[in-house]
């Protein structure tokens, strides 16, 4: 049995759109899941404010030891492996520094997956805060330089 060249030009042209709709539903749903530093300067005046949680690597935090006041930090590790760690109740904003927010888009892809629905990330985090002036804290407790993920 032969198929024939429009044929595989028509499934590949299918496979090419649908793989374009489901890129454009994940930048959507990734829109709605993150909170710019304006919105969040905002949300941390109100009441009752988010809570906040720097889930930043230790050796991101090592070599950038400030933390946005009123965030408590928790490391990425923890939340992965104990999602429970984070209220369900309130609404919750994690940050880190990586490229792409990447340790936060993996804490809120965990959270979500058991059912968190109050959790955003910090669209380009603690650089991103810092950029527009908002203030930072130098963080000072111990923390171990456990870097797995």
């Amino acid at each position: 049995m032969t198929i024939s060249l429009s044929a595989l030009a028509i499934l590949a042209a299918c496979i090419l759109a649908y793989l374009w709709l489901k890129r454009q539903q994940d930048r959507r749903a990734v829109e709605r899941s993150s909170i710019s530093p304006e919105e969040l300067h905002s949300l941390l005046n109100s009441d009752p404010p988010v809570l906040l949680f720097d889930v930043r690597l230790p050796l991101d935090l090592l070599s950038d030891s400030q933390i946005i006041p009123g965030s408590r930090r928790v490391p990425p590790k923890d939340i992965l492996t104990n999602p429970n760690l984070l209220p369900r109740d309130q609404d919750i904003v994690v940050y880190c520094t990586c490229p792409s927010d990447a340790t936060s888009r993996q804490v809120l892809g965990r959270t979500r997956a058991l059912k968190f629905f109050r959790i955003k990330f910090l669209k380009g985090g603690l650089a991103a805060w810092k950029a527009k002036g908002f203030p930072v804290e130098p963080y000072t407790a111990p923390f171990r330089l456990d870097t797995l993920v």
